[in-house]
């Protein structure tokens, strides 16, 4: 399931393709799953709503802001990078969790991106 690289937006995946281990933690991949089309349009809302809340952050609205934070979180669970994982094998999800706490912790080591703490 892992891409043909090992590295996606040059940072490690792991070997199940669930994980980018950006600076020793675990974020959560976007569903493999989705068809092209889908997560194009998802990630277009993803990136539209991150946009929106810089406006409203800027504009000092925090109403503006709380809407776009919820368009944030809707997105990225619709991409599957928050909310029930996507897959189906029962193993807990460690989304955030450090790479030197989890099973992944060897294999992060093995790779030569240093420490995994």
């Amino acid at each position: 399931m892992a891409d043909d690289d090992s590295l996606a937006s040059g940072y490690p995946v792991t070997p199940d393709g669930r994980y980018l281990v950006v600076r020793g933690r675990l974020w959560r991949r976007s569903d493999p799953h989705l068809p092209d089309h889908e997560r194009a349009r998802l990630v277009a809302e993803l990136m539209s709503a991150r946009r929106a809340k810089g406006v409203a952050i800027r504009a000092g609205d925090p109403a503006a802001r709380a809407a776009a934070r919820a368009r944030v979180e809707a997105a990225k669970v619709a991409l599957g990078e928050r909310g029930p994982v996507w897959w189906t094998d029962g193993t807990p999800d460690l989304n955030r969790h450090m790479v030197a706490n989890t099973s992944y912790s060897a294999w992060f080591t093995s790779t030569g991106n240093g420490d995994a703490g």
